[in-house]
Parts: structure tokens; sequence; C-alpha cells
């Protein structure tokens, strides 16, 4: 019941209110990045959602695409700029994903979308994320975000596919307002951003 209706229900109406309660914030994030970025402002990326269905995302653009001399992008942390910094360390990138909820393809809460590539390298355990739509926040985010490495990651991912209900989420959005609040887990040990899944060998 709460899975199937209620949930996208309340995510459809929280994102709308969430919108418009933050639509100033969003406007002046706006200016300045297309400032900052010279007019590049939206990130906009195919991720798979729900039982892999691919979709795309929509996020405040954050970094560069600066490339070195054989034209493969440089690092996350050479081409994170400054503003992107403070807006990566507040979530404000995270905001446009609410348009993603109210068009269906994310919720609130459920599994981040991670990258097409990534799909084959799950195993059958790990391909279980998909059985619920992902999220702009999760159960491995207020765990540790992006400090946690990928194998407990996706073991919190599939924690919350077998215990989704109305108080888990209600339990994530909380943390999830505190470690924003604390500007916790953004970057992994040994990254700007989060390493790359290479696998589980």
């Amino acid at each position: 019941m709460y899975t199937r209706f209620l949930k996208p229900f309340f995510d459809k109406l929280s994102a709308l209110l969430v919108l418009v309660l933050v639509s100033p914030i969003l406007f002046i994030v706006l200016v300045i990045l297309a400032i900052s970025n010279r007019g590049h402002i939206w990130f906009i990326q195919t991720r798979p959602g729900k039982n892999g269905k691919l979709f795309d995302v929509i996020k405040f653009k954050t970094m560069t695409d600066e490339q070195d001399s054989n034209g493969v992008l440089l690092s996350d942390e050479k081409r994170l700029t400054g503003i992107g910094k403070f807006i990566r360390k507040t979530s404000l990138d995270e905001l446009p994903q609410l348009v993603n909820v109210i068009i269906g393809n994310m919720s609130i809460v459920g599994p981040r979308p991670l990258l097409v590539e990534y799909l084959a390298l799950y195993n059958a355990q790990q391909q279980r994320r998909h059985e619920v739509k992902p999220g702009i926040t999760g159960w491995a985010q207020v765990n540790g975000r992006n400090t946690v490495a990928w194998k407990e990651r996706f073991e919190l991912d599939v924690w919350y596919v077998e215990h989704i209900s109305f108080w888990v989420d209600v339990k994530i959005l909380l943390q999830t307002v505190n470690k924003v609040f604390r500007a916790e887990g953004i970057n992994s040990a040994n990254a700007a951003t989060m390493e790359r899944f290479k696998g589980n060998d």
C-alpha cells in the first residue's frame, strides 16, 4: 500500500512544495552558475532507475569539462570549481532532482541513481537496488554517503529495499537534514567526489 500508492503521492506533493519554497535559492544558484560556468548551468546524465529503466537525472553543474591534451576529462578534483565545492557541500546541486521526482522517475528516498556502466558489474544481490525507484537521499547516504566502500553501500541499498516503509523514510529524511547541515560524507577518502565502482573482484 505504502510503496505503490502513498509513497508516490507523498513524493510528488513534497517535491512540488519544496520547489516552491526554495525557488528564491534556486534562482540565486542559477544566476551564480550562469556567471561562473559561462552559461553552463545543468548537469544532465542518463542513469538507470527502477528495473534498470534509463532516465535523465538533473543536477546543477559543479564541475567544468576540462580535458587533457589527449581529450580525456581531468579528474573530478581538478574540474570541481570553487562555487561547485560550496554547492556540493550544501547539497544544493541535488535540488533539481525534485523535477525528476515530479516526473515520476525518482523518489525522495531510495538508492542513489548510479552510472549506467555499473549495471553490468553488479552481482544478483546488488541488482536488487533497482527494485525500487532511485532517490535524492537514501539509507547509504545517511550512513556515510561518499565515504562508504562500495560493498557496504550496496548492502545498505538492499537493506532499504527489504525494509522500505513510511517510518524508515521519515528516519532517513530527518538524518539527511542533519547530514546536510553538518556537511558530512561529501568526499571519499581518495577522491573529490565518489570513487568509481570497478566491480566485485
